[in-house]
């Protein structure tokens, strides 16, 4: 997961490969409840790893569950419906799935209980579940404004002989909330009536399928009256599969319809959900279809690519995929006319007031966008005007931030910057990851930053820093050469053949985990990042580095490093020779002196007797080699910043080097 400021995300081309979806997040915390109110043990497996999963889990574990979870897979032991725990204060985050069906259950069972969240759950209405809960006897207290969370909860005297009435034109997670709660007091058969129309319906088709698979069969009148079963019970069906979630697929699904697939490649396969979906979001299939994606749909997966381009605009009641229609406002972009959006109230209330939210990003990135109470118009910017790069403001809504990645591939080639892109951790935590995987930009439309210079100048440590904070992967190639040369000594060459050095270079098998470096030995990995970081490494990777057939063996792995979103590298040319295309060159450096203190103190911590002096002698024969050798001499390339930290702290560089890159940067 990126968990930094902002993402940039650089134009992409082309999309290809196969995508493993993370579980639904509907589906992972109707089955959580269900299995903690049930009798019996419950083995959930592909369970959603995500932040409403975990405020679940946690909620559960407060309320006396037990649960034991390894990887994807959770054994939640049943509480009969009965509570363990009678008394507690529940932090719901941001988590509709776990806030409403927690609230009717736990005000049924008695007890006494406080549910808040963050400040977005506080403005998310509830007020239409607790007057249906409070038609049941149930006391409830608003802690803050008439009609939102917080809530606290008292023992009611419950009253079960008339029919309970629910708005359903607000959200469906206030039925879906009855409908999961009523059987732990159905004595006699209970009712619900929808009054208005029932919003999501395919959201409550998914409640009354679990529902099944735990022993309760609602009856159903239409979309207006559901009746409970006198008797119902839970009982745990013992195993259930988690199936991967259908909204995330649009993300994907649009991908494959905007992006081409490459020379030799058949677009895009998603694994886990496919025809045989209980999700209702499955029907976005339906819809990016009339936009003209070419979708293969079997029971468990889709196979995807471009069918018309550009996309068809469309007109489109979407009550149907209120999460999904989402992503058809970004492919709107895409279109050959205006794409109009409908019934689609239901946003304005979810994690942020999506239509005003989506409809002020789609006009950042030059689109025409008309907003209505339940509508959305979307005109292209290919006809209301030019593309203009934009920087995503996302207001801590997963969806808007997986949606907008997609703006990446617009024809003008225009990155795009997702402010606070660790918000998918929601639904999605590995989404960007997932994306990256399957999709390809132009090398030189890659980022790199440079940071080049002499020896014990801190450019590996502001490098990493600097990697860290954009989200960007790291190269130390510094240790490429010290991998060559302790390669070469393992097999006893010696350090003066060049040649043998760069044949064992060339097919250097190293792998970099944050900053752990791992050399292949066989069937294992052997991590040797502590052996070739003492003094004696680095003198022999000097040597090495002087080799002209070394340096060139090693460029293609060095330039193999620039991959997706970007990179930043330290070492001696990297701005001169390796990435002379780069958009931010760095050169680093520090007096001989200030270099040789530094160096003094970690070598004296590590319990190495030396002096300054003998580590600054030394520095200074190491810079007049480096500087003197004919391959690729360490020198500040023609249009590098160059950044003396003599008196700097590392965060003060920090700062300078994020301003430059700024200033590179078209927002």
């Amino acid at each position: 997961m990126y968990d930094i400021e902002f993402l940039d995300l650089p134009p992409l081309t082309c999309a290809a490969g196969e995508v493993h979806l993370p579980g639904s997040k509907s589906i992972s915390n109707r089955v959580l409840l269900l299995a903690a109110l049930s009798h019996g043990q419950t083995t959930v497996h592909d369970l959603l790893a995500s932040d409403d999963t975990a405020v679940m889990l946690t909620a559960l574990k407060q309320l006396g569950c037990t649960v034991l979870q390894d990887g994807d897979t959770a054994v939640i032991g049943g509480l009969g419906g009965q509570l363990i725990e009678r008394k507690a204060t529940l932090f719901m985050g941001n988590a509709g799935t776990a806030m409403r069906p927690l609230t009717a259950a736990l005000a049924l069972l008695g007890g006494e209980f406080e549910l808040s969240g963050v400040p977005r759950m506080h403005e998310r209405p509830i007020g239409d579940l607790v007057d249906a809960l409070r038609q049941l006897g149930c006391a409830i207290d608003y802690l803050g404004d008439e009609g939102f969370p917080p809530l606290r909860l008292h023992p009611g005297f419950l009253k079960l002989d008339q029919a309970i009435r629910v708005r359903g034109d607000v959200s469906s997670q206030f039925l879906t909330a009855l409908l999961m709660a009523l059987p732990l007091v159905a004595r006699k058969a209970i009712c619900i009536e929808v009054v208005g129309e029932l919003i999501s319906r395919p959201y409550i088709e998914i409640t009354l399928k679990l529902l099944r698979r735990f022993g309760i069969q609602v009856e159903r009148e239409g979309w207006q009256r559901f009746t409970i079963p006198a008797g119902s019970t839970y009982q745990s069906p013992g195993e259930i599969h988690v199936e991967a979630d259908a909204s995330s697929a649009s993300y994907f699904i649009a991908l494959g319809a905007i992006a081409a697939s490459g020379k030799g490649k058949k677009g895009l396969k998603i694994l886990g959900v496919g025809a045989d979906s209980i999700q209702g979001d499955i029907r976005f299939v339906e819809a990016a279809r009339l936009m003209g994606a070419r979708i293969d749909s079997l029971p468990n997966s889709l196979q995807v690519s471009r069918g018309a381009w550009p996309l068809k605009a469309i007109d489109m009641d979407c009550n149907h995929i209120p999460d999904a229609a989402m992503t058809l406002a970004v492919m709107a972009l895409y279109a050959d006319g205006t794409t109009v959006l409908r019934n689609i109230g239901s946003w304005r209330v979810k994690e942020t007031d999506r239509i005003a939210a989506m409809a002020c990003e789609l006009r950042k990135l030059g689109a025409t966008v008309e907003e209505g109470a339940d509508f959305l118009k979307v005109t292209p910017p290919g006809q209301a005007g030019a593309w203009n790069p934009a920087v995503i403001h996302t207001y801590d809504d997963h969806r808007i931030a997986m949606c907008f990645s997609l703006a990446a591939f617009n024809p003008a080639e225009l990155p795009v910057r997702i402010l606070d892109p660790k918000c998918v951790a929601k639904t999605f935590p590995d989404y960007f990851e997932a994306l990256f995987s399957v999709t390809e930009a132009r090398d030189d439309q890659i980022p790199v930053i440079c940071v080049d210079g002499p020896t014990a100048s801190g450019k590996g440590t502001l490098a990493a820093l600097t990697a860290h904070h954009l989200g960007y992967h790291y190269l130390d190639s510094g240790a490429l050469y010290r991998l060559s040369a302790f390669a070469a000594l393992r097999a006893g060459l010696s350090l003066d053949d060049g040649d043998a050095i760069a044949e064992i270079a060339r097919s250097l098998p190293v792998r970099f985990k944050g900053d752990r470096i791992f050399l292949a030995n066989g069937d294992a990995e052997e991590d040797v990042s502590e052996e070739i970081r003492t003094e004696v490494a680095g003198m022999a990777a000097s040597r090495v580095s002087a080799h002209p057939q070394v340096r060139n063996a090693l460029l293609d792995l060095q330039r193999s490093f620039r991959q997706l979103p970007g990179l930043v590298a330290d070492g001696r040319d990297m701005g001169t020779v390796v990435f002379p295309d780069a958009p931010l060159k760095i050169f680093l450096t520090a007096s001989a002196l200030h270099r040789a203190e530094r160096r003094y103190k970690q070598l004296i911590s590590k319990g190495n007797a030396i002096t300054i002096a003998a580590i600054q002698q030394d520095l200074e024969a190491r810079d007049q080699r480096d500087m003197s050798r004919k391959a690729a001499p360490l020198r500040p390339a023609d249009n590098a910043r160059l950044l003396d930290n003599s008196d700097l702290t590392i965060d003060e560089s920090l700062g300078l080097v994020m301003d430059w890159w700024q200033g590179t940067r078209p927002f």
